[in-house]
């Protein structure tokens, strides 16, 4: 329903000091702040307090733009020549822990009862490792420069790009395109035709354009550039049939290699910290805890977790020439995070999803979130941490790929 100017203020007080003392609260038991922010969203939700509406227009359009703003900051923090630099473990790690999870999901799924489109998502759901977690877990346990943490980190970020390439073609299938060979193919060549044209296109505009930007005396001049630039590029990978999010982390690629990142990043960190949690406190909202006594969901939820758990874990061991801990590398690349959060709203707002089908995967975004942490600091005990100087895809800004870190 409509609502008026303070109704809005009172909701945005609750979502925004509830996901802000979560997440410091998550941080101080060692968990990432999203896990806190997933909760203050279910506290906040119409099945427990019902102060957080999830589809209210107003909080719906900050979700997007919380996405949007998320994925331009995790393109900005991603160096895609880095993926030649871990070499082929890393690359292995990757591909496995996209198609092992995607299939075992999807014929779990199936195997459940549920149609393909559904099926399809969940699958969909389990494949992308939260770069952003992974690297905030490794960077406090001194594992970053470890062979293992840059084997994690390199796979992680082939992973999200992968992710968002399957997201693509799930999103155009749940829009109703027919499910085909000819149908994927159509909607994968469209994604990565669209990442190629941005990065060739936009590699060539983007550098004068902030070249020239700098030397505007209104101040935030380049931040509000930046993410015009980002929100363009979004506008036009919609136009293109593709996911918008592609184009946001798109322009965040392109701008990671120009001089004026570092400035760049400063800004949208900033703005961040106010939109992404919103978005969320509002997929935590969407959770109705109350689907979750009903059998059925507990276990579509378990199955999905179990699979979750296993895939991503397998795919540390893949690269059997590899001699470090595959054991650390499988842990670290179980967190789904806010990839999978993405991939669950996009199935909940297209009708692919229904509300129990959705919080049955949140449920297992939450879980695989929390598992991993604890497990990988007592791995990390047993070896000796690496030199604090970050390298290769992260460097000063990594606390804030997991926005809620300061």
């Amino acid at each position: 329903m409509p609502h008026d100017i303070p109704h809005l203020l009172g909701i945005l007080v609750a979502t925004l000091v509830a996901t802000k003392l979560l997440g410091e609260l998550a941080q101080r038991i060692g968990q990432p702040a999203v896990l806190g922010e997933l909760l203050a969203g279910v506290l906040l939700g119409a099945s427990l307090l019902g102060i957080l509406q999830p589809d209210d227009p107003v909080i719906h359009a900050f979700s997007e733009i919380g996405v949007l703003v998320l994925l331009f900051e995790i393109g900005l923090h991603t160096d895609l020549r880095s993926l030649l630099g871990v070499g082929s473990a890393a690359a292995t790690v990757g591909l496995v822990g996209v198609v092992v999870p995607f299939a075992l999901g999807t014929g779990a799924a199936h195997l459940m009862g549920l149609p393909a489109i559904p099926a399809i998502v969940c699958g969909a759901a389990l494949t992308a490792t939260s770069i952003g977690i992974s690297a905030r877990v490794l960077s406090d346990l001194g594992q970053l420069e470890t062979r293992e943490g840059q084997v994690v980190l390199g796979a992680a970020v082939l992973d999200d790009v992968v992710g968002l390439i399957i997201l693509s073609v799930v999103s155009a299938l749940a829009s109703g395109v027919s499910v085909s060979a000819m149908g994927v193919g159509i909607s994968t060549a469209a994604a990565v035709g669209f990442i190629v044209a941005a990065l060739v296109i936009g590699g060539r505009i983007a550098p004068p354009l902030f070249r020239a930007a700098v030397h505007l005396e209104a101040e935030g001049s380049l931040g509000v550039l930046a993410l015009a630039f980002a929100f363009f590029m979004a506008w036009l990978a919609a136009k293109a049939d593709s996911a918008s999010i592609i184009g946001a982390f798109a322009a965040g690629l392109v701008l990671h290699r120009t001089p004026q990142r570092e400035a760049i990043e400063s800004k949208v960190t900033t703005l961040g910290h106010f939109f992404v949690p919103i978005f969320f406190a509002a997929v935590g909202a969407a959770v109705d805890v109350r689907t979750l006594a009903d059998p059925h969901v507990a276990l579509v939820g378990g199955a999905l977790i179990v699979v979750a758990l296993v895939g991503k874990f397998v795919a540390g061991y893949a690269p059997w020439w590899f001699h470090g801990s595959k054991t650390l590398v499988g842990v670290a690349m179980i967190p789904r995070g806010e990839v999978g959060l993405i991939f669950a709203q996009m199935g909940l707002a297209t009708g692919a999803l229904d509300v129990s089908l959705f919080s049955a995967i949140a449920v297992m975004v939450m879980v695989t979130t929390f598992i991993p942490p604890p497990i990988l600091s007592h791995l990390s005990r047993r070896r000796p941490a690496a030199s604090p100087r970050l390298s290769g895809v992260a460097e000063e800004g990594i606390d804030d790929l997991v926005v809620g870190g300061e």
